[in-house]
């Protein structure tokens, strides 16, 4: 191994960074190492370690609806549903073997601090929006469910579904041509396959797009019961969402609207590509098959 190696690896064991070269220059940059899965666990002490009180969690695939159902939430004054978050990439890192020491005799692993984090976050845009719940809607949250579980035991889970193909077709459109309908289709399986596993381990009731979109009242009232709040009308005239930017929720014009809006027509069974088939049985989106718990 060569010294730059050598160092490259005493570095990451001192510091609890991981050096990383970037591009033809070499240029190096710093990344936080993740916290193993070994070191996740509940808060020790609830009450001391958590500023949140029972967060509500939407558990969706990208392009399923989630911007809408978080500014129908967000209509209603109890209730906090902020752009897409991504709090659960927020890492915390020793800097130097002392400060690992210490914090060990307190108590707190990388996890503990990460989650302190994480939580602290979410409290300070809780308490900046006057509000009494708040709601994360990451579609990516879904590939980290034990951890956000873990981290609010006392979290409350929404499952938000949309037809696979639809969801596909969608990912596709707004990759603006980055992508060919199989990748499109192939990513965004990843982030089905994500969310039914946290439906099967997570308590919690589905939402789906279609139904959201042909009978908002229902579905908003189904949701209000859930988390023991009255039905608000605003959450049907939600106005425009206050951030609609791309990579942190839906930017384009129909979310824009500020009411709900039609959703497109399902595809055709026969329409449907090959990879998705299973999802789409699973869910219950193809003829003659239940959707799974």
């Amino acid at each position: 191994m060569t010294w730059q190696g050598k160092l490259h690896n005493a570095f990451g064991r001192y510091t609890g960074f991981q050096i990383k070269r970037v591009g033809n220059a070499g240029r190096v940059a710093e990344k936080a190492a993740p916290a193993p899965d070994d070191l996740v666990r509940p808060p020790a002490d609830p009450a001391a370690d958590r500023l949140l009180t029972a967060p509500v969690f939407v558990m969706s695939p990208v392009r399923s609806g989630s911007t809408l159902l978080r500014a129908m939430l967000n209509a209603h004054p109890a209730l906090h549903a902020p752009h897409e978050l991504h709090v659960r990439r927020l890492t915390v890192g020793f800097g130097t073997a002392l400060a690992e020491k210490a914090m060990a005799e307190l108590g707190h692993n990388q996890a503990d601090l990460e989650h302190l984090l994480w939580d602290r976050v979410l409290h300070r845009e809780l308490v900046r929006s006057g509000k009494r719940h708040i709601v994360d809607k990451t579609p990516a949250n879904a590939f980290a469910y034990k951890r956000i579980a873990a981290c609010w035991p006392d979290a409350r889970f929404v499952f938000l579904l949309r037809h696979p193909a639809s969801i596909a077709t969608s990912w596709f459109e707004a990759g603006a041509g980055r992508r060919t309908h199989e990748e499109a289709a192939a990513d965004a399986l990843r982030y089905m396959k994500a969310v039914q596993r946290a439906r099967a381990a997570l308590p919690g009731p589905t939402v789906r797009y279609e139904d959201l979109t042909a009978d908002p009242e229902k579905e908003t009232r189904a949701l209000c019961a859930f988390l023991d709040l009255p039905w608000e009308p605003a959450m049907l005239a939600y106005g425009s969402p206050d951030v609609v930017v791309k990579g942190l929720g839906d930017w384009k014009d129909k979310i824009r609207s500020g009411s709900v809006q039609p959703g497109r027509d399902l595809p055709r069974p026969e329409d449907v590509p090959e990879i998705l088939r299973p999802m789409c049985e699973t869910w219950g989106y193809l003829p003659g098959t239940a959707a799974s718990a």
